[in-house]
C-alpha cells in the first residue's frame, strides 16, 4: 500500500513540472515525415477510435471538430460529424472543416492528399502495447498537454500493474485469440498479444508469424488451447477436427460484446481495462 502510495505522490509532482510545448513545433510520424505544428492546435479532426480517445484523455477532446466512423467514445464525440472509416474517408468533408490538424492512420493515402490540401496531419498508430504510452506522450506533445500525459500514462500503467501481479503467480493457460474466421488471431508482440500474457495467457500463435497472422487451422487443432476468446464453442466446434479442442469440450469459449470488444481491441486509454476483461475470461476464480 505505502508503495503504491508513493508511486502515486512521485507520478503527481512529476506531472506537474512537465514542460509546456513551444511552437512551432517538429515531430516525426509513423510514415517518417517531419512534421510542423504551427501553433497550438484548436481544430481537431481525429480518424482513429484510439487517438480519439487519447485526446478526450488528455483532456483536449473539446478541440475536436470531426471523427471517423468508429470512433463512439466517450459519448460526446458521438454528436461530432462522420467523415469515414480507414478505406473510405470522405476528403471533400474534412477539407471543409478546416482543421488545423488531422490525426490519421499510417495506413491508406488520405494523409499524402491532406498534405497536398495544404492541411496538417500527424500519421501513427499504436502496435504494440508500449507504443501505446509513446503515442500518447506525442499526442500530448502536439497539443500541449505534457502534463496531463504523465499522469495518463501512470495511471494506466499503475492498473495494469495490478492485474498483473495476480496473474504472475499462476501458471499460464493456452489461449487461442480470434480476431475473424478466416481465421486472423494475433502474435505475441502485438497490443492484444501483450493483453493476453499480462492476462495469464500462454498464447498458441508462434512470434514468428507476425502480429496479426492469418493462420492455419490446423495449428490451431494441434496447439489445442484450454481457452478460446473471440468465437463461441457452438461455432468453433462446426469447423472441421475443432470439437475435440480443450475449450470447446469444457466450454471455455468466450465472445466479447461490443464494448468489451472496444476495450480490447483499441490500443488506447482504456487498455487497463481490457486487460481485466482478458484477465477474466482466462482465470475467472481470480478475477470477480
Amino acid at each position: 500500500m505505502l508503495k503504491r502510495l508513493f508511486t502515486i505522490i512521485a507520478f503527481t509532482i512529476l506531472s506537474s513540472i512537465a514542460q509546456a510545448t513551444t511552437y512551432p513545433l517538429t515531430v516525426k510520424d509513423q510514415l517518417g515525415r517531419t512534421v510542423t505544428i504551427q501553433s497550438e492546435p484548436k481544430k481537431i479532426v481525429v480518424l482513429l477510435p484510439s487517438h480519439t480517445e487519447m485526446i478526450y484523455a488528455l483532456g483536449a477532446g473539446s478541440r475536436v471538430i470531426g471523427r471517423d466512423d468508429y470512433s463512439d467514445y466517450p459519448s460526446d464525440v458521438q454528436k461530432l460529424p462522420k467523415l469515414g472509416g480507414l478505406y473510405n474517408p470522405n476528403l471533400e468533408a474534412i477539407v471543409a472543416l478546416k482543421p488545423d490538424l488531422v490525426l490519421n492512420s499510417e495506413y491508406g493515402d488520405l494523409t499524402l492528399k491532406l498534405e497536398k490540401a495544404g492541411i496538417t496531419v500527424w500519421a501513427g498508430s499504436p502496435q504494440s502495447f508500449e507504443d501505446i504510452f509513446a503515442t500518447i506522450t506525442t499526442l500530448a506533445q502536439i497539443v500541449n498537454r505534457e502534463d496531463a500525459a504523465v499522469a495518463l500514462n501512470q495511471k494506466i500503467k499503475l492498473a495494469v500493474r495490478e492485474i498483473e501481479i495476480v496473474t504472475k503467480a499462476i501458471k499460464k493457460t493456452s489461449v487461442y485469440y480470434e480476431i475473424d474466421p478466416t481465421p486472423y488471431s494475433v502474435g505475441p508482440n502485438s497490443f492484444i498479444g501483450s493483453l493476453l500474457s499480462k492476462g495469464g495467457a500462454l498464447n498458441i500463435i508462434p512470434a514468428s508469424l507476425g502480429d496479426f497472422p492469418q493462420v492455419s487451422p490446423e495449428l490451431i487443432v494441434k496447439q489445442n488451447p484450454s481457452v478460446i476468446i473471440g468465437v463461441s464453442c457452438a461455432d468453433a466446434a462446426k469447423r472441421p477436427g475443432w470439437a475435440n479442442i480443450a475449450a470447446i469440450k469444457n466450454n471455455r469459449c468466450y465472445t466479447l460484446t461490443p464494448a468489451q470488444d472496444n476495450l480490447v481491441n483499441r490500443p488506447g486509454p482504456r487498455i487497463a481495462q481490457g486487460l481485466a476483461v482478458i484477465a477474466k475470461m482466462i482465470n475467472p476464480s481470480l478475477f470477480r
